[in-house]
């Protein structure tokens, strides 16, 4: 604004362009160097005092899955399925019985199928 000259105008306002997205780049590289540093400190620490623990957790986990899918091979009832998989709490108890309800129907497709011929 202090010179009246157009050209020079022309050239402070793309110099002040570039020193702008010059400054967005660094921004868009510390940002992407910080998103990929791994993390540093004390949490690495905790994980490795809560390792056992998980990992015993874990291993709890699979066994009452493994005892469930083995008490859904049992059963032959949707209805009787649906209602434990209301009263699931879990992701991967819901996903078991969903899987035998599927299996189920499934069967019971098949079997109507084969009355038919």
């Amino acid at each position: 604004e202090a010179t009246l000259d157009l050209a020079e105008r022309r050239r402070i306002r793309s110099a002040i362009r570039e020193l702008q997205r010059q400054e967005l780049e660094r921004d868009e590289e510390a940002l992407a160097s910080k998103r990929f540093r791994p993390e540093r400190g004390s949490h690495r620490q905790d994980d490795k005092e809560n390792w056992p623990r998980s990992r015993r957790l874990e291993e709890e986990q699979q066994a009452a899955l493994a005892a469930l899918s083995q008490q859904l091979e049992a059963i032959t009832d949707v209805e009787e399925l649906t209602k434990l998989l209301r009263a699931a709490g879990e992701y991967e108890e819901r996903k078991l019985i969903r899987a035998a309800i599927r299996k189920l129907r499934a069967e019971e497709i098949e079997g109507e199928a084969q009355s038919t011929r």
